[in-house]
């Protein structure tokens, strides 16, 4: 990715994290490069290009946090399939508010294919055979960003109550603490999935 091009869309990623996604306009980005709005067209094109640049941007990053986690050839695939699992967590956590972008846009840059490509190597080396490898990396992808995406838009209901106004600092809050035990049990009936996909017996949580 050109220097300039990647300056440009860090500092746009860093206005949506700050401010929102609807904060974001050619002007408010040029503005934080110290370029004219006109400037950023050579380099990102209109609004929907440098949206489809930022999709690309949070594929790259999914990408560098998975480098060796889920690509080992020699690592189980259920660790690799749980690891793929919660750095998709991890990257909606970061970035609350570009993260749906990942789920309402369609991936163009040279990247987008890492978590397709993840899944698939996955799926692969766990021995499904090839005819069922995209079907069943399409649900396990509509499951990582729908529930990711939910989880960090508010879009899934609540199951415990917040943590009381008196809770000593630094105390996790019991409804955030139940949703990561929530989404690590989500991971292991993928995994369960996956692998009645292979042997319609087997149950090994690995």
């Amino acid at each position: 990715m050109d220097d300039k091009r990647r300056l440009i869309l860090d500092q746009a990623l860093a206005l949506v994290d700050e401010r929102g996604l609807a904060a974001m306009s050619m002007r408010a980005v040029a503005e934080r490069v110290g370029l004219t709005s006109m400037a950023l067209y050579p380099y990102v094109g209109g609004k929907d290009a440098l949206l489809d640049g930022l999709v690309d941007l949070l594929h790259l990053e999914l990408g560098r946090a998975g480098a060796g986690a889920w690509t080992a050839a020699d690592l189980d695939w259920r660790k690799r399939l749980r690891a793929l699992g919660r750095a998709v967590r991890a990257l909606a956590h970061a970035h609350p508010s570009a993260f749906p972008l990942l789920l309402n846009r369609s991936a163009a840059g040279a990247s987008a294919s890492w978590l397709t490509a993840a899944l698939r190597g996955i799926l692969h080396d766990a021995g499904v055979r090839d005819a069922e490898v995209p079907r069943l990396a399409r649900m396990i992808c509509a499951f990582l960003l729908g529930y990711t995406t939910g989880e960090v838009t508010g879009g899934l209901p609540e199951l415990l109550p917040a943590a009381p106004e008196d809770s000593a600092p630094g105390s996790e809050d019991p409804a955030a603490a139940h949703r990561t035990t929530e989404f690590d049990a989500d991971l292991d009936d993928l995994v369960d999935l996956v692998a009645n996909a292979v042997c319609p017996r087997v149950d090994d949580r690995g």
